[in-house]
């Protein structure tokens, strides 16, 4: 047998109409017509064979069968909100973009990030090219000069230097990273290939090589200077100085995980 129709739209409407005990006042709260709703409560009651309403003067009146079918409806409707109560085990997800050296330092500082006990889930996107926030490849990313978009809103970290560090006793060569980046364009233009140990095509590769006494890698100083076993090898390079910002989309950027995650990330970055 054939399963009846639930017009659950109609059973919606039915509830306003007799919350608000007539037509004019649901049809502000919904944001439909009177007649509209006159309509569908008149189908609503032929669909269920019982008289829902006494239609009189001064609004809508429920008979008992009217009675009846709303406190069956509010008892569900309890039901539903119960069953659909975001959980609090479920953190949202921060989507955050950023290049090897801000990702890495990012999550060595992970607790900073997600705050203790943790109530964002973020997620990295480590990638040296900028993902468009505007089209939502990413909630939070970091750019090394003040966006133009008038869609979105940033906020000035510290500015960012690079220096070549070497291990103790290791050779003065050079590690050489094939990326599209400043730093690597400058190893490429300033260094000489009798003076390249090794070529790697991952920046974050650099560090742990020259960790391991193969060479010189060219990283940023907020990671070389935070490493025990590495030292400048000459002081930071002009050239390579550009400012950081932190960025986000004009509408995310008051969304509680949102607004939680960059003004954790402000701080500590510019703390550091």
């Amino acid at each position: 047998m054939d399963k009846k129709h639930i017009d659950w739209e109609a059973l919606a409407l039915f509830i306003t109409v007799a919350r608000e005990q007539g037509l004019s006042a649901a049809a502000r709260r919904i944001g439909t017509s009177a007649p509209t709703l006159s309509r569908r409560m008149l189908s609503l009651e032929r669909s269920l064979g019982r008289q829902l309403f006494v239609r009189g003067r001064l609004g809508y009146s429920l008979t008992e069968d009217g009675q009846a079918l709303l406190q069956g409806l509010e008892e569900v409707e309890t039901r539903i909100e119960r069953l659909t109560q975001p959980s609090e085990k479920i953190k949202p997800t921060v989507k955050i973009s950023a290049g090897s050296w801000t990702a890495l330092f990012l999550m060595e500082r992970l607790d900073l990030v997600t705050g203790q006990p943790p109530d964002i889930k973020p997620c990295f996107i480590t990638s040296e090219k900028v993902l468009s926030i505007r089209h939502r490849e990413a909630v939070i990313g970091f750019r090394n000069q003040r966006p133009t978009e008038k869609t979105l809103v940033a906020r000035k970290l510290n500015p960012v230097e690079f220096a070549p560090y070497i291990a103790a006793n290791a050779p003065e060569r050079w590690i050489k990273v094939l990326a599209d980046t400043p730093s690597a364009r400058w190893v490429d233009r300033e260094v000489s290939e009798e003076d390249i140990v090794c070529e790697i095509s991952q920046p974050r590769a650099a560090l742990d090589l020259a960790l391991t006494g193969i060479g010189i890698a060219l990283l940023p100083t907020f990671i070389g200077d935070a490493q025990d076993r590495l030292r400048r090898v000459q002081p930071p390079i002009d050239e390579l100085r550009h400012e950081q910002w932190l960025v986000t989309h004009q509408d995310d950027r008051n969304l509680p995980e949102v607004r939680k995650t960059i003004d954790r990330i402000y701080t500590f970055m510019r703390d550091d």
